[in-house]
């Protein structure tokens, strides 16, 4: 999988750009704040419908416009795929694909798979575990894009609970429709609890191998699945997720009602990695932390290859400059090398980097053209 074109239109601070992609590497190149993560966002909204910086959609369109444009065309197979997204600063977008409306955004995952290395990903590790069940669960969506809808329909659920429970449980109509509330979040719950757990079994292997190759030691990395509603601190298992959450809802009914809050499920869970069998987050130091990040992302890569087939698009948006020598090396040492990927920098390309094209940026402007050498 590979993109070939790509078009926008009042994107970011891009009033019109057009560019072409080799199968290989393309390095972007310009100072700070002139728009090479924006064309990253760009391929990034193509693959996630979303900005993979957390933004709001409103945000990606050009100041003073009311909508921008993002245009794809994508080789899989000898297949071209295209998708033309419309992002409206207010409103409902449009999706095309391949010329036909999408009902949901939703419905353009998979069209573009990509593995996204950012400076920020180092809260992966650092922050709290929301980053980490987001980390699971966007992976989850990328290499199986049914969980879409699961992750969804969980987040719809926890969204009616919580509005029950802050109005009060009073009367036997609420208890009633909370009953059908809690069956509900055990099976959407459950379901996305097992998926995680699923993934965790795969990726922890890779994860710790991938931080072995960057780190260049024996200090090995292990993970652990950790339900944050359960007492009894037993390791979860898929076969007895189901019983768990049931079980839990009832030792905790009275909490929530009285605090109005869902205290039980997949949102309360974390994924505690650890170095040296101690706490990443806060026992590691941040070139531990760093590594581990970019294992991270190294591991994801890996595990949706393996799902689908074939690799996802690489964006590295200035990774490097977050990096000393040491561990540049061992990182371009370790990318996929089967991989189309893009690289921004505001300074040299690293040693080892072979790249196929080279586009400059400017203000929101391509000054010089990809060309292959």
């Amino acid at each position: 999988m590979h993109l070939t074109t790509l078009s926008l239109r009042e994107f970011r601070c891009y009033p019109e750009a057009e560019l072409t992609f080799p199968p290989a590497v393309t390095v972007v190149t310009g100072a700070n704040g002139q728009g090479k993560t924006s064309l990253l966002e760009a391929i990034g909204w193509l693959a996630l419908g979303r900005s993979f910086r957390g933004v709001p959609d409103a945000a990606l369109v050009r100041e003073h416009a009311d909508r921008a444009i993002v245009r794809g065309s994508v080789t899989h197979d000898a297949t071209v795929r295209r998708v033309d997204v419309e992002l409206r600063a207010a409103g409902r977008h449009r999706i095309l694909l391949n010329g036909h409306p999408a009902a949901r955004t939703r419905d353009l995952l998979g069209s573009l798979r990509v593995t996204v290395f950012a400076p920020d990903d180092l809260q992966l590790v650092k922050a709290g575990p929301g980053q980490r069940r987001e980390y699971l669960d966007d992976l989850l969506v990328a290499a199986a894009p049914r969980y879409a809808a699961v992750r969804s329909d969980f987040d719809r659920v926890l969204r009616h609970r919580n509005a029950l429970l802050r109005g009060g449980v009073h009367d036997a109509e609420a208890r009633a429709t909370l009953a059908v509330f809690n069956d509900q979040l055990v099976t959407v719950g459950g379901e996305l609890t097992r998926g995680r757990l699923r993934l965790v079994a795969r990726l922890t292997p890779l994860v710790d191998a991938a931080y072995g190759d960057l780190a260049h030691d024996t200090d090995g990395v292990t993970a652990r699945y950790e339900p944050g509603w359960d007492p009894n601190d037993v390791e979860l298992t898929r076969d007895d997720v189901d019983d768990r959450l049931r079980d839990a809802l009832a030792r905790v009914a009275a909490t929530e009602t009285a605090r109005g809050v869902t205290l039980v499920g997949p949102h309360r869970d974390e994924w505690r990695l650890a170095i040296d069998r101690r706490d990443s987050r806060t026992h590691a130091s941040q070139g531990e932390q760093r590594t581990l990040a970019l294992a991270l992302r190294l591991a994801a890569h890996q595990v949706i290859a393996d799902a689908v087939g074939s690799e996802p698009v690489l964006l590295l948006d200035d990774v490097f400059s977050e990096l000393d020598a040491d561990r540049s090396r061992a990182l371009v040492e370790a990318l996929p090398s089967r991989a189309q990927t893009v690289i921004t920098t505001a300074s040299s390309v690293p040693s080892g980097i072979r790249p196929a094209a080279h586009v400059e940026v400017r203000n929101g402007r391509i000054v010089a053209a990809p060309a292959v050498p």
